[in-house]
């Protein structure tokens, strides 16, 4: 699916009461596998952190998440897989909805991904890591040695197998946190600002493998982050403000929205920045995917001289 074919809403004059598609006649060839209805949560007596959340996320989506520290992001993340317990509204992933007894069957469905890759490991090497998820799903041992193998592979770590996690850097700490999720062969796959401790050469890195889990097919992909990259290479973005969803929105059409990019404190990417600023002086310059598709459209301006 290609970044446009999801348009968010449009013509709202009211940034904060802007309506949000209609969760239930979203245009999609997909079955819907998270959806919220009224999701409401609060701590304790304070006012909600979330507040009356509708939206519906189709099989095989990657979706970014968005939004000014302490607006709920993670809350929402953690309400999808029971990390915290159930608050007002309704939860269903893939059709069940989530209840005491269904919880376990849930996070079955769900892996995550947190931001700190040390509060991950379990094991005393990194082949004990990925080993200690797939115990617990009672697997074979043939079965659990063919996954740590072929996940171990997948994400470039197999020479590292046998390394403490305390030998490891931090991005080759990300990979092994990731492949210990992907092992367990989750549905959806959270990612809570996995990228946010990483240099720029990891985060690359990681943008490559979310970019990859997503052309497979195999995964509904959530992830919380500020990358202005990441979120262009998404082909969602929820906004989130206050506690509530605020947009809905293709990475593109939210690059566009100088209100919510100031709300959800998201700097667009340069090749948007200057595609404005170009377009103020009276240039009619297509929106750019990419620094490279904006360098194609200026060469034939340049030639013109």
């Amino acid at each position: 699916m290609k970044q446009r074919d999801l348009k968010g809403p449009h013509g709202t004059t009211n940034v904060v009461e802007e309506t949000v598609r209609n969760p239930n006649v979203m245009p999609s060839p997909y079955s819907p596998t998270i959806e919220l209805v009224g999701v409401s949560y609060g701590y304790g007596k304070d006012l909600p952190v979330i507040d009356d959340i509708t939206l519906s996320i189709p099989q095989g989506q990657w979706v970014t998440l968005v939004g000014a520290n302490g607006c709920g992001k993670s809350t929402l993340v953690k309400l999808m897989n029971a990390l915290l317990p159930k608050g007002e509204g309704s939860i269903k992933v893939k059709g069940l909805e989530l209840q005491s007894d269904t919880i376990g069957k849930i996070r079955q469905t769900i892996g995550m991904v947190f931001q700190n890759p040390d509060n991950q490991f379990i094991g005393a090497t990194v082949e004990e890591d990925i080993v200690f998820g797939l115990e617990g799903q009672c697997l074979s041992i043939e079965v659990m040695e063919e996954r740590v193998k072929s996940y171990a592979a997948r994400l470039g770590i197999t020479d590292l197998l046998y390394k403490h996690p305390s030998e490891l850097s931090g991005g080759q700490k990300q990979r092994v946190a990731i492949a210990s999720i992907l092992s367990m062969e989750p549905e959806v796959v959270i990612f809570d600002e996995a990228s946010s401790m990483l240099d720029e050469k990891t985060r690359n890195e990681l943008l490559n493998i979310l970019s990859d889990m997503h052309k497979s097919g195999r995964y509904t992909i959530i992830s919380i982050t500020h990358d202005a990259q990441e979120i262009a290479a998404s082909e969602r973005v929820l906004v989130l403000h206050e506690g509530k969803l605020i947009a809905d929105r293709t990475p593109t059409e939210l690059f566009q929205d100088e209100k919510i990019l100031e709300m959800s404190h998201v700097i667009a990417p340069f090749a948007f920045q200057l595609t404005r600023e170009l377009h103020r002086y009276g240039l009619d310059i297509s929106i750019p995917n990419c620094e490279k598709e904006l360098m194609e459209a200026l060469w034939p301006l340049h030639l013109r001289k």
